[in-house]
C-alpha cells in the first residue's frame, strides 16, 4: 500500500510539474509579445523572382515599414512599394532599398491607406519584376 502512495505522489509532482513548465512558457511567451507590442502587424517575405526571406512589419501607429532579418539578392535599382497587388500596378514608392541584408525602417507618407496598400514588394525597376513580397494583414 505504501508504494501506491508514492506512485501517487510521484504522479502527482510530475502533473504538477509539468502543467508550471507550460504556464512559465505562456508567461514567457505573452511577455515577448508584450515587448513587441510596438508591432501591430507583420508577416514573413515571400520569394518572387530572387531568394528573398524577413519579416516586414508596421509599427503601432503606422508610420513606419520595418524589415527584421532581411536578406534577398543584388540587383539594379531596387526599390520599396506598397502595392496594391503583387505586380505593382498601383504602388507608392519608400524609396531605394536601404540594403540586401539586415534591419531596415521606411517611413510611410502621411495619408497612405494601408488597407488598399497591403503588399510589401522587393521590386527591380530596370527589369519590373518582384524579387519578394509580404503582405500586410
Amino acid at each position: 500500500m505504501k508504494n501506491w502512495y508514492m506512485i501517487l505522489i510521484l504522479i502527482l509532482a510530475v502533473s504538477c510539474s509539468s502543467e508550471d513548465d507550460k504556464m512559465d512558457e505562456l508567461e514567457e511567451t505573452l511577455e515577448m509579445e508584450m515587448k513587441l507590442g510596438e508591432e501591430a502587424t507583420e508577416d514573413n517575405f515571400v520569394s518572387d523572382a530572387h531568394e528573398t526571406t524577413g519579416t516586414a512589419s508596421l509599427n503601432e501607429d503606422e508610420t513606419l515599414l520595418i524589415f527584421t532579418d532581411f536578406k534577398t539578392d543584388n540587383g539594379p535599382l531596387l526599390e520599396v512599394y506598397l502595392s496594391t497587388d503583387k505586380a505593382a500596378s498601383e504602388y507608392v514608392s519608400l524609396g531605394d532599398l536601404k540594403g540586401i541584408e539586415g534591419d531596415f525602417e521606411y517611413s510611410i507618407p502621411s495619408g497612405t491607406d494601408l488597407t488598399k496598400y497591403k503588399y510589401v514588394l522587393i521590386w527591380c525597376v530596370d527589369f519590373s519584376v518582384s524579387f519578394g513580397h509580404a503582405e500586410l494583414k
